[in-house]
């Protein structure tokens, strides 16, 4: 593919590409397939796999959420292309699972693809890229205390695939979102680890 996605579909399009063609699926095939230069598949694509019921294999969450936090610092520090360390970008899973997880995520990304995409681009430019960076960055640091509680992690890796969706379709109303989401996802992350403590 070597060319930056422009939809969730543009994704899981280069994510059975890559399945049709081996056995396991690494990060590296997928940065390669994306021509290392898109920064918003990589925000979108690791949190939309924690969602899914991938996700609650132990362990996953915290790796998804460095690949998150690498890929966000980098944007922080205007990078023009992606860089992982080998033990990320060697991390695989087996082509059947992401064909089984493109095919159930079809259905809710057309509907995305057709709803989300160009309003208000000017807050998805500029400063409003680094704002969303270091939204990422601090999200992506409440994963792994919140791996230990069931389905925690959610709250914040939807806020940031919000954020990724924003970036890759040039929505500035989906930035928005993004931005009330974030928030959101700190008040239940908050609550839920002081219920914890509590407890």
């Amino acid at each position: 593919m070597a060319s930056d996605p422009h939809s969730i579909g543009d994704i899981l399009d280069a994510l059975d590409e890559l399945a049709d063609k081996q056995d396991r699926v690494s990060l590296g095939d997928v940065i390669e397939a994306f021509g290392n230069r898109s920064y918003g598949p990589f925000l979108l694509l690791p949190a939309l796999v924690d969602i899914s019921p991938v996700g609650s294999i132990p362990g996953l969450p915290t790796v998804l959420a460095c690949v998150i936090l690498l890929t966000a610092v980098q944007m922080v520090l205007g990078r023009k292309h992606l860089w992982l360390p080998g033990f990320l970008r060697n991390r695989s899973v087996k082509a059947e699972t992401v064909r089984k997880t493109t095919k159930k995520a079809r259905k809710p990304a057309g509907w995305a693809d057709r709803w989300f995409h160009g309003r208000l681009p000017a807050l998805t430019k500029g400063p409003f890229v680094r704002v969303a960076a270091v939204a990422c960055i601090l999200l992506a640091c409440t994963v792994p205390p919140l791996e230990l509680l069931p389905l925690a992690t959610t709250a914040p890796m939807a806020a940031i695939a919000t954020f990724g969706l924003a970036l890759m379709v040039r929505d500035g109303l989906v930035m928005i979102v993004a931005i009330v989401l974030a928030g959101v996802a700190v008040a239940i992350g908050a609550g839920l680890l002081g219920s914890k403590i509590g407890g």
